[in-house]
């Protein structure tokens, strides 16, 4: 198939973002991380205008749909280039774009540290050990399987970068840890939840049908409310 695919390319987070659009063969089963490799691997690929394309800068490591180290915007929609298939471009259109509540480091390459910064102020972490079985092992392992890819907070309407709402990237291992201890949880993570996480959410759940990993974000939320905010309230 022939694609015409437009890059929002950027040399460094100090440099002005440009345009580059280049055509270029490629099978419909294709994902787009397949074709950035097929595209690096060219020695003299040139754009549109005859312009040299030089290495296209992006993060990947497994390539399995598990790191979510390769997370952008595809068409506009924030994804997974190892899980989305070039047959799904309309007409032949690709474009690429860095996620855009992230600072830009270089090309596709976001700084998503922010993510990790919130988890630590929030205090998510056990403090003790624990058991859990039946209805909270499985939401503790659902919860386990958030890739940390920012995809959630790149659509959610309430998260801003640098504000007090942490979003669903913050909320969802929470829920993990709460549900281990929902009879002694941590009180540092209760209260930084009600404030960073309870009263900011909107309840909007654009998060929960954007996730790649396909987690329950919706059943996340209500459980992590219940554990941290209404038992302690009605107790």
């Amino acid at each position: 198939m022939k694609l015409t695919i437009d890059i929002l390319r950027q040399k460094d987070s100090a440099s002005a973002p440009y345009r580059q659009k280049i055509e270029y063969d490629a099978l419909p089963d294709d994902t787009v991380a397949t074709l950035l490799h097929q595209l690096n691997a060219e020695e003299n690929l040139k754009d549109v205008e005859g312009n040299p394309v030089g290495q296209i800068h992006w993060q990947c490591s497994c390539l399995q749909k598990k790191c979510g180290a390769c997370a952008m915007r595809i068409n506009g929609v924030p994804a997974l280039a190892c899980d989305t298939k070039l047959n799904t471009c309309k007409r032949g259109q690709l474009v690429l774009e860095p996620l855009k509540k992230f600072p830009t480091v270089r090309d596709l390459i976001v700084d998503r540290s922010l993510m990790m910064d919130n988890l630590i102020a929030i205090h998510n972490w056990l403090e003790q050990a624990a058991h859990h079985t039946g209805k909270a092992a499985e939401l503790c392992y659902d919860a386990s399987r958030c890739l940390q890819c920012g995809c959630c907070l790149e659509v959610c309407p309430n998260f801003m970068p640098g504000g007090d709402f942490y979003g669903a990237a913050a909320f969802v291992p929470a829920a993990r840890i709460l549900s281990q201890l929902e009879k002694d949880h941590p009180q540092a993570l209760a209260d930084c939840y009600q404030k960073n996480i309870y009263s900011g959410c909107g309840k909007s759940l654009s998060c929960h049908h954007i996730c790649p990993a396909g987690i329950d974000v919706e059943q996340k939320l209500s459980n992590a409310n219940a554990a941290a905010v209404w038992k302690r309230f009605f107790k």
